[in-house]
């Protein structure tokens, strides 16, 4: 029986962002539910990701997306249950994998949906076995290719991201070294994760740790940060490295040029002459033909308990805006997903 509500709640954006977002930057607003037409289903989000790329997403300056518009709901993935089908290929009741957004309900006529069938966790198909994993997957062993024997190293290595990426680097024989911000978060990586070591990048010797680390260079670097952490990273790249560009976080709120020399000479004599390999990559657009070789691979991993993950659950459709601006401050601690609403 379908579960609809009176009202549908949405998250939009308000204004756009100049330097980091702040709660008025988003608006909290109430609808009636949508009504599905013949073809069409009507979801209900239960849960909610929120990922980095959704800050480009608020900017109007040209990226490889369109922008949010201003005054439209902040767009991302979801996890829904079909609430009412006029579609032959659906059942109410059945879970999906969706883009509903950041609202209680949104209609679909079935393109894009993955139905997730028995899926133990949900959640997971917005983590570990979702955008994430599948980043993690393809980056690392499309264009990072680790050989047994190498030194792995990927920032943010607690995340969604960082935290498959080393997982599958030790199944494919590295040494791999992460880098966090916070004992807690070094600690899970090395102690639950089971990397060879974890450097807090916010140690003031932080640059000297990870050389200390890395005593035979580094040959994969998997870049989600940018900033202070590449500083530090560049210098130790071997000749050959690899380095897949997958997000540059330490940046994201910048509204004009870091301070300090410019380093542009620099990272391109070194990748001259260091031969070095670095690409960025966006996962659906260069690998969404693959997804299905990387769930049936994850799964097994993660079916196996090869793969751990862990999540950052917030409770409630109107924290969003709240935990976006925290995880953008590395405030959450594993994969960030929105609770919207029970099964």
């Amino acid at each position: 029986m379908p579960h609809t509500a009176a009202i549908n709640r949405r998250i939009i954006l308000n204004r756009r962002p100049h330097g980091a977002p702040t709660p008025a930057d988003f608006g909290l607003q109430d609808a009636a539910p949508p009504v599905p037409q013949a073809g069409q289903l009507l979801l209900r989000t239960l849960y909610l990701s929120l990922d980095p790329y959704m800050r480009g997403r608020m900017s109007d300056a040209p990226s490889y997306a369109a922008p949010v518009a201003l005054g439209a709901t902040m767009l991302g993935a979801t996890v829904a249950r079909v609430d009412t089908s006029l579609h032959p290929d659906y059942a109410e009741g059945e879970l999906v994998l969706s883009f509903n957004g950041w609202q209680d309900y949104a209609l679909s006529d079935g393109t894009g949906l993955r139905k997730l069938g028995g899926l133990k966790q949900p959640s997971t198909a917005l983590g570990v076995l979702g955008m994430p994993g599948f980043t993690a997957y393809m980056g690392l062993l499309d264009i990072g290719q680790p050989k047994p024997g190498e030194t792995v190293v990927v920032a943010a290595a607690s995340g969604a991201v960082g935290s498959v990426v080393g997982q599958v680097a030790k199944i494919k024989g590295c040494r791999v070294v992460g880098i966090a911000g916070g004992a807690d978060k070094c600690r899970y990586v090395v102690d639950e994760l089971g990397f060879d070591a974890c450097i807090d990048h916010r140690a003031a010797d932080f640059a000297q740790q990870l050389a200390a680390a890395c005593a035979r260079g580094i040959d994969v670097y998997f870049e989600n940060v940018g900033g202070a952490v590449f500083d530090a990273v560049l210098p130790l790249l071997n000749t050959g490295a690899r380095v897949p560009l997958c997000g540059m976080i330490a940046d994201y709120n910048a509204t004009e040029l870091p301070a300090g020399p410019d380093r542009l000479r620099l990272l391109t004599r070194t990748l001259l002459t260091k031969r070095i390999r670095m690409q960025g990559f966006i996962i659906f657009d260069d690998y969404g033909h693959r997804y299905g070789e990387f769930l049936a691979q994850m799964s097994a991993w993660v079916g196996d308990g090869k793969i751990k993950f862990r999540e950052d659950i917030v409770e409630g459709l109107e924290n969003a805006p709240q935990a976006f601006i925290g995880l953008l401050e590395g405030k959450n601690f594993g994969k960030l997903v929105v609770h919207v609403a029970n099964a």
